[in-house]
């Protein structure tokens, strides 16, 4: 990873993807300087969405809220765009309701397995809120679990032929083979009539953690802030870059470094 002073890009950049926890926030809480970075971005006319593993409710809030363009949310089962026209919230899922409602009662029976089996282990206070995946809290709201109880999650969620990531705070995992990069494309495609495939090098990824990989693997204006290197031997595929602050302050410095290539 270089660091985020030696990138320069190839051409215009014309929006940022990011991930929320511990990449926009900072121990749990959305700072100031971070959300003020995030609409200087969206005011300087980017593009700007999160790509996040929180739940359909968070993401409802999140499109109508704040200044974004839309949020593919529980790692890539849907996207929420705000018209903001026609005053409606558009809503696109990879599943339909049937399917959902199908694997949401499968999961039930992998969750009591978790919880019986992984001590310190807890349902993510979020998952009431989630329209298609599984959250194990494993640091969030409860003390920090050791790594050999991490892969026990995630062994549990495979043997139940599920697919699992594991984020700064959870492991979530859901039935099908969908990910936060199939779905940016898609978002991409439909919303804003950009074959992303063709422009991936107009825009930029800043995340933290394991289920950011295929990410960071895909953008080459990739970014981590600075604790993705906490994230070791889970992370799969480093970023290209890497900020000198962690977490929201990293974002910070990203923003400040995406308004500066603008104004070049």
């Amino acid at each position: 990873m270089k660091p985020l002073a030696e990138w320069t890009p190839s051409g215009a950049v014309r929006g940022l993807f990011f991930d929320i926890d511990d990449t926009l926030t900072t121990e749990g809480r959305l700072t100031a300087a971070a959300y003020a970075g995030l609409e200087r971005l969206h005011d300087a006319g980017l593009l700007v969405a999160p790509i996040t593993g929180r739940p359909a409710g968070w993401c409802d809030h999140i499109a109508r809220m704040w200044p974004v363009d839309g949020v593919i949310g529980e790692n890539g089962a849907f996207y929420f765009a705000y018209d903001r026209a026609a005053h409606r919230l558009v809503k696109r899922f990879r599943d339909d309701g049937p399917t959902r409602a199908a694997n949401r009662a499968r999961l039930v029976a992998v969750r009591d397995r978790i919880l019986a089996e992984v001590p310190g282990a807890a349902l993510a206070s979020d998952q009431l809120y989630r329209e298609a995946d599984l959250a194990i809290d494993f640091c969030e709201d409860v003390p920090r679990l050791p790594e050999p109880a991490v892969d026990r999650i995630v062994a549990i969620m495979h043997e139940a032929g599920m697919t699992a990531k594991v984020s700064s705070i959870h492991v979530n995992g859901w039935f099908g083979d969908y990910d936060k990069l199939g779905m940016t494309k898609r978002f991409m495609a439909e919303r804003c009539g950009v074959d992303l495939d063709a422009q991936r090098a107009a825009y930029v990824f800043a995340g933290d953690s394991p289920n950011d990989a295929p990410m960071f693997a895909y953008f080459p204006g990739s970014v981590g802030v600075a604790n993705v290197r906490a994230a070791g031997h889970r992370l799969g595929h480093a970023p290209a870059y890497v900020t000198d602050a962690a977490s929201g302050a990293g974002f910070v410095e990203l923003a400040e470094r995406l308004l500066q290539v603008g104004r070049a």
